[in-house]
């Protein structure tokens, strides 16, 4: 970890440093992380506003629960983890309705010119904050995050198929605006 390298210190003393509420560090923490944890809000958030507050609440619970971080493991992934599933109680205090089962769900594919790679990270993530947030989450939780269909399901609340079907119609919500474009 760069942490010890920097300020001649163990990465465990750094950690307890955090744990003592040491501003140094939670500071270092921060500064250190920011940047890379606010893409990922963005990709849940409706704007960017709420990708702020998401991204310090996130923030908060780091430093709340900065004693669970076991040493020795990607302190970056563990402080994503975090923010993830801050998103992910954001979600569930916002939503209101749940789409229906379908049980039967298939991915439609196609050979189209692929408008992606001609589009800009701020123009996809647009087109994400324009998404239902039902459908914002189970998207960026599948394809960004790597959640299975029954993992998001349980964090969700939510039915396997319930899951499947969200992403379908997110990613078809997703086509139509970018072929639009």
């Amino acid at each position: 970890m760069d942490y010890s390298l920097q300020h001649g210190i163990s990465e465990e003393d750094f950690i307890q440093a955090c744990v003592r509420q040491e501003s140094w560090a939670q500071q270092k923490i921060y500064e250190e992380h920011y940047s890379m944890m606010l893409p990922v809000c963005l990709r849940y958030a409706d704007d960017e506003d709420e990708a702020l507050d998401i991204l310090h609440d996130g923030f908060i619970k780091v430093f709340r629960n900065i004693s669970k971080y076991k040493v020795g493991t990607s302190l970056k992934a563990w402080i994503k983890r975090v923010i993830v599933n801050t998103a992910i109680d954001l979600y569930r205090k916002k939503v209101r309705r749940r789409t229906e089962d379908i049980d039967n769900v298939y991915d439609i594919h196609n050979n189209e010119h692929d408008v992606v790679s001609h589009m800009s990270a701020d123009e996809i993530i647009a087109g994400l904050q324009k998404l239902s947030p039902v459908y914002r989450t189970v998207f960026n939780m599948y394809v960004i995050e790597g959640y299975s269909h029954k993992e998001i399901g349980v964090h969700l609340g939510i039915t396997e198929s319930t899951s499947r079907s969200n992403l379908v119609k997110a990613r078809g919500k997703l086509k139509a605006m970018f072929n639009r474009r």
